[in-house]
């Protein structure tokens, strides 16, 4: 076999999530329906936080900046695969392959950050209540925001740096959906190990330190909460935690899952079921669990339409 370095691969092959006719014409239209409903549901939250007064508390401020991570996430893989589902030619050039990594890896991390920010800021409201405006103050939270997209922009460039400097000889067909690690490290006739070890290290830091920070936070959450003598007032102050929770779990647990074991014992086919969770589930989750089961998004939205109707009349 003629060996290729990645200097002169010109593309990719993004094999998908399935080669039948019939079933890439469903995951089509459940996934141009997922998508539209990700992409309105976030721009809902950022308007109604951005429009209503009630909702200009720190809280809301992370919200909004998570929904728009949400919405350049979902939109970094999503429409090409939407693309694909439809066309018979499934190339990616290599140039686009890189910027796409480089771009899903920003988003996730940075998500992952703002995830654990979120959680300090639970802990600060339920916890600290007299402070809370001190340890929460809109200084820092800009800082904490930035923090989180510098966070993850550190992620994406030692990453994708290091998996587009390997040579790719053995085949140009990612068995994925998106150009993600753990396909295109399979690609690779170099030496992976020391690849795999950065990924490794630099996300597995951040997901430790990120994880950590919400474990410790919600670790004082709760006492706080036990010392509550009401059944109640226990109810309605951890209720507050519940979907943020849920996205949590749900995030980390596919994302350590994919990046955090080793390349000899994967599965391609389990690595591509998994990611749809982290990359199509996740982004639409938070408009429909965060949000809008929390009641003053709701009256936020009642407001806005009572606002609209009166207006007509």
């Amino acid at each position: 076999m003629e060996t290729k370095n990645h200097t002169n691969l010109k593309e990719f092959i993004l094999l998908g999530i399935t080669d039948d006719p019939n079933l890439q014409i469903m995951f089509f239209a459940a996934g141009l329906l997922i998508y539209i409903v990700t992409l309105t549901g976030n721009m809902i939250i950022i308007i109604l936080i951005k429009i209503d007064k009630h909702l200009h508390i720190p809280m809301y401020f992370l919200l909004s900046n998570l929904s728009c991570t949400e919405i350049f996430y979902i939109t970094t893989t999503m429409p090409k695969m939407l693309w694909d589902l439809l066309s018979e030619t499934k190339s990616i050039s290599f140039t686009g392959c890189f910027l796409q990594m480089y771009f899903f890896l920003t988003t996730a991390a940075t998500e992952g950050a703002l995830l654990s920010v979120m959680a300090y800021d639970r802990y600060a409201a339920i916890c600290q209540p007299l402070r809370y405006t001190l340890l929460m103050s809109q200084p820092l939270c800009y800082c904490l925001v930035a923090c989180s997209w510098a966070i993850g922009n550190l992620n994406a460039i030692t990453n994708t740096a290091f998996v587009f400097s390997l040579n790719f000889c053995r085949s140009n067909k990612i068995v994925h959906f998106f150009c993600d690690i753990p396909p295109l490290l399979g690609l690779s006739c170099s030496d992976i190990s020391l690849a795999e070890l950065v990924t490794f290290i630099v996300s597995g830091s951040i997901m430790v330190t990120t994880v950590s920070f919400i474990v410790l936070s919600y670790f004082f959450i709760v006492s706080a909460v036990l010392k509550i003598q009401t059944t109640q007032g226990k109810i309605k102050t951890f209720s507050t935690c519940g979907s943020h929770l849920t996205v949590v779990s749900i995030f980390y647990s596919s994302a350590i899952f994919t990046y955090m074991h080793p390349s000899s014992s994967r599965s391609m086919e389990q690595d591509r079921l998994i990611s749809l969770i982290y990359t199509v589930l996740t982004p639409l989750l938070n408009p429909l669990i965060y949000s809008f089961k929390n009641k003053e998004m709701q009256a936020a939205f009642l407001n806005v339409l009572g606002k609209k109707q009166n207006f007509q009349l």
